[in-house]
């Protein structure tokens, strides 16, 4: 599988199934496209080493002995800025997913999800998005529909930010959004650092998400 990276996506593994991660790890190896930086079976054992490889991407368990995924990311998240990390699991459920999310996580993944979904799933985050199955973005967005008074958040935007905001929304990577609005990705990359100290959020998902619980509006995956 060829992608536009124009290097290997590092990717590392933290599951605590000996069998899981050993297929995960092979399917990994085996594409060109992505380069495994190492696997554990346990948070406590990854931490140390994954603070100090940061890879482009960690596929978490979220279901770890000890440690659980969640709280491996929300340790873990604050050291490695630049790494996305995505959660691997068979949890469906709000509390899950809005705790993931609210860690860190920028993507939520079923373990069922086939090699080639996966991938693509892997080299979409590193590109700046937020890999989700359909039904699991639904949820994101209740998540974080909170009952109560209408929130101010988001108000401070400015028009550039709300654009940058908009497009992420409709799934538009930062490539494109820079390409579209006819500015550079570090140019992108700040417009979204202030959108998320503004909306207090941590990843892409939170930001479409709030995107939603202030707009009303489902996000779109169609472009």
């Amino acid at each position: 599988m060829k992608y536009k990276t124009g290097m290997a996506i590092a990717v590392s593994i933290v599951e605590d199934d000996a069998q899981a991660r050993k297929i995960l790890a092979n399917w990994i190896s085996r594409d060109s496209g992505f380069r495994l930086a190492g696997d554990w079976g346990t948070a406590e054992s990854a931490l140390a080493p994954l603070a100090e490889k940061k890879p482009h991407v960690v596929l978490m368990d979220i279901n770890l002995p000890g440690i659980s995924g969640v709280e491996a990311v929300r340790r873990l998240k604050p050291l490695m800025p630049d790494t996305q990390f995505v959660m691997l699991t068979v949890y469906e459920d709000t509390d899950h997913i809005y705790n993931a999310l609210a860690a860190g996580a920028s993507g939520y993944l079923l373990k069922q999800t086939p090699r080639e979904e996966l991938l693509h799933a892997l080299n979409d985050v590193h590109n700046g998005g937020s890999p989700m199955t359909s039904n699991i973005a639904r949820k994101v967005v209740q998540s974080f529909r909170h009952p109560g008074a209408a929130t101010l958040e988001g108000e401070d935007l400015s028009p550039r930010e709300q654009e940058v905001l908009d497009l992420l929304a409709r799934g538009y990577l930062y490539k494109e959004i820079a390409e579209r609005l006819n500015i550079s990705v570090p140019t992108v990359n700040t417009y979204v650092r202030r959108m998320y100290e503004k909306l207090h959020v941590r990843s892409r998902a939170q930001a479409v998400a709030k995107y939603a619980h202030l707009t009303g509006e489902e996000p779109s995956h169609q472009r």
